[in-house]
């Protein structure tokens, strides 16, 4: 995938688990895991931003491109 999602190492910086930020962002931890693992087909800006506004951290920290076209899996 194209996108590189960084946040175990957020939550590592923070000291914060992931089950805290699930708690104070109202996701559920299997979707959080599928979040953390890159496999998210898509993830809302509201949900982006709690995370961004919990971690006190920009969107930048979080989610990274790595500058090639990545290819759509089917399913």
């Amino acid at each position: 995938m194209a996108i590189q999602v960084h946040l175990d190492e957020i939550l590592k910086k923070r000291n914060m688990t992931s089950k805290e930020l699930c708690r104070l962002v109202s996701i559920t931890e299997a979707n959080l895991s599928v979040l953390r693992s890159g496999k998210a087909k898509g993830v809302r800006f509201h949900t982006i931003n709690k995370i961004c506004y919990y971690l006190q951290c920009d969107v930048g920290d979080i989610l990274t491109f790595d500058g090639e076209l990545g290819e759509e899996e089917d399913d």
